[in-house]
């Protein structure tokens, strides 16, 4: 272990370390300020970080070169955040999952366009999942904490953990330097972690909670093996060079689109459309 850590300080482990943590504080300090801010101001953040998922897997997956079911899905996506800036929650859910139907029919038989439906529904996760779940209540402000408080402990303990201890990769052909170690290791901080900020925001910790964070903290991994395989499929390094030590914003939210998207759904059976916060955390 000892000496596992000291590799890690004298390799380019802590540089490469260094312009992540920098990347992350900065990204986290904006994100953390509109999200207390809510509204208007978080729902536009979240919309142009939906822009450049959008972008970037368009980019990544080649699917600006299927015409003209593209331009189609790229209309229904802008249609779909202009909604959901005006809190026509309803509608833009209703747009997207209309012009996915549409392409999935029209497509049927040739499933030339699957990179396009798939980028505008994971696009439509990433914009507009934060903005469902934040809502205007202190359910909302709790949830969003809750899932981000898991997510980045579960990335940030898994880096440390898979660079000291090292052991068996976790999915070679997808993540080279993934290790099981790591997995390991952030799963238990992000239930730790998790678990902490719970009582912290609303005073206990219940088994449901301790069991979300463990099943965000296992789908945000997956989230992020995800991206690395289909970077892989169309040999792809980066999603993008946006980020200084992570390149696109695809590499740094990844696990948070999953992430949040699940717990949305969660939120959504448990409580219902209008409020899916309080299907998590009834404040």
């Amino acid at each position: 272990m000892g000496s596992g850590i000291g590799r890690f300080f004298r390799t380019g482990s802590w540089t490469d370390l260094r312009s992540r943590l920098i990347s992350a504080v900065v990204l986290g300090l904006v994100a953390i300020g509109l999200t207390f801010a809510g509204g208007w101001p978080f729902r536009l953040l979240c919309c142009a970080a939906g822009l450049i998922v959008f972008d970037e897997w368009s980019r990544i997956t080649r699917a600006r070169r299927v015409r003209p079911i593209f331009p189609f899905a790229r209309r229904c996506f802008y249609l779909s955040l202009i909604a959901f800036v005006f809190g026509f929650n309803l509608a833009a859910v209703l747009i997207v999952a209309a012009g996915a139907i549409f392409i999935a029919i029209i497509d049927r038989s040739e499933h030339k366009a699957d990179w396009v439906l798939g980028g505008l529904v994971y696009s439509a996760f990433a914009a507009m999942t934060p903005g469902f779940l934040r809502g205007a209540d202190l359910s909302g402000l709790v949830t969003i904490g809750f899932i981000i408080a898991v997510v980045w402990s579960t990335d940030i303990f898994a880096y440390f953990t898979g660079r000291a201890v090292g052991g068996p990769k976790l999915m070679p052909r997808v993540s080279p330097k993934k290790t099981l170690s790591g997995a390991l290791g952030g799963l238990a901080a992000g239930v730790l972690v998790g678990s902490l900020f719970a009582w912290w925001a609303s005073g206990s910790v219940g088994i449901f909670i301790v069991l979300l964070a463990a099943v965000l903290s296992v789908l945000g991994q997956a989230g992020d093996l995800y991206e690395s395989w289909i970077k892989r499929r169309f040999g792809v390094k980066d999603s993008g060079r946006i980020i200084p030590g992570h390149g696109g914003l695809m590499d740094r939210i990844d696990a948070l689109i999953v992430a949040i998207g699940a717990a949305w759904i969660i939120g959504v059976v448990l409580s219902g459309f209008a409020y899916p916060a309080h299907g998590i955390f009834p404040l």
